[in-house]
């Protein structure tokens, strides 16, 4: 059975037409004359803006891409009109995508449309471009876990005292994303018994980080702690802090996820998973009237405006004297 959108994902790399240069740029001798046809436009955006990105962009842009061509056909791009573009977008939701999925799903066509355009000086308007789809269809809204909840998981990650249950004791008193605490190496974890605990988020091989803001310094405190000194003491000779999901080359972070949400489906509301933690982190540094900026700079959240790109943000012992506050809201007022 042939699956919507997979098939010029697996010939997107057998380009065997005879090329041309346009400057320092790789073009067949059709496509420097009369513009590229739409698999063509995809190929030339992925070979000069996939450079150094995850493996996850190509599939995504992919795969926006051949929903396109299945829809619509590999048609030359100055042949696209804005009925295609509609009746691309009334497929997409015929099909029960969710209002974040087409959002997405354009965001990927639109830039490889709006790429080629000015690459290949074409005289054309992107007929994609502004195109009306409700954005809130179909999306779920993640909850947070109520405080009272979090306390249960986290003292039932202490009964059990496992692999799985420190990794889940470290996203709940921290907020990380479940990624980036499954590719952690022993390595990034640091000071553990000193006064100001804290590991590091950065690139690994086997694991990207979702943005450039996610690379970080996380203060360790409370059930946090205790999970990263267990994982850390297991002293199984791996450079995994969590070995189970990093055994083949990239951190199975969709394994983890299906286990960790299914054993917390227990002790949790309906609707919320590991990710919900990284709500209530949000809301739990509310709570302590923390700073917006700080609690950017301890999530790893994209942070508004100019002015906060510059420097080298907070110091380290000031993100932790709010981490501890979250344990006594009493005492985000005196930290304010």
């Amino acid at each position: 059975m042939q699956v919507p959108g997979m098939s010029f994902v697996k010939t997107i790399h057998n380009v065997t037409q005879p090329i041309c240069r346009r400057g320092d740029q790789v073009l067949d001798e059709s496509t420097a004359s009369n513009g590229p046809s739409w698999s063509e436009a995809v190929k030339f955006y992925l070979r000069l803006r996939g450079n150094g990105r995850p493996a996850t962009f190509e599939a995504d842009v992919c795969r926006s891409a051949n929903y396109l061509i299945d829809v619509i056909g590999d048609r030359n791009l100055q042949s696209f009109s804005r009925s295609d573009a509609l009746q691309f977008r009334d497929w997409l939701v015929a099909r029960g995508f969710a209002g974040s999925s087409v959002t997405r799903c354009f965001s990927n066509i639109n830039a490889v449309f709006n790429f080629a355009v000015s690459e290949f000086a074409l005289n054309i308007t992107n007929p994609f471009r502004g195109v009306y789809h409700d954005r809130q269809a179909g999306v779920v809204i993640r909850k947070p876990i109520p405080v009272q909840d979090i306390r249960k998981v986290q003292q039932a990650c202490r009964d059990l005292n496992d692999d799985m249950r420190w990794l889940i004791a470290i996203v709940s008193d921290t907020g990380m994303r479940l990624a980036e605490v499954a590719g952690l190496a022993r390595e990034d974890l640091c000071d553990l018994d000193g006064p100001t605990p804290y590991l590091k988020v950065q690139r690994h091989p086997w694991r990207r980080l979702k943005t450039a803001s996610s690379e970080r310094l996380v203060p360790l405190v409370e059930e946090a702690l205790w999970g990263a000194r267990q994982a850390y003491g297991q002293g199984d000779g791996s450079a995994f802090l969590f070995p189970r999901y990093n055994r083949a080359g990239t951190t199975s972070a969709n394994s983890a996820s299906a286990a960790l949400n299914k054993w917390m489906g227990e002790y949790v509301p309906d609707g919320c998973t590991m990710h919900s933690f990284r709500h209530s982190m949000r809301d739990r540094l509310r709570a302590v009237q923390c700073p917006s900026d700080i609690t950017d700079q301890i999530g790893g959240w994209a942070r508004a405006g100019v002015g906060q790109g510059y420097g080298a943000g907070y110091p380290l012992s000031i993100l932790h004297d709010w981490m501890v506050a979250i344990a006594d809201p009493n005492k985000g007022l005196q930290l304010g």
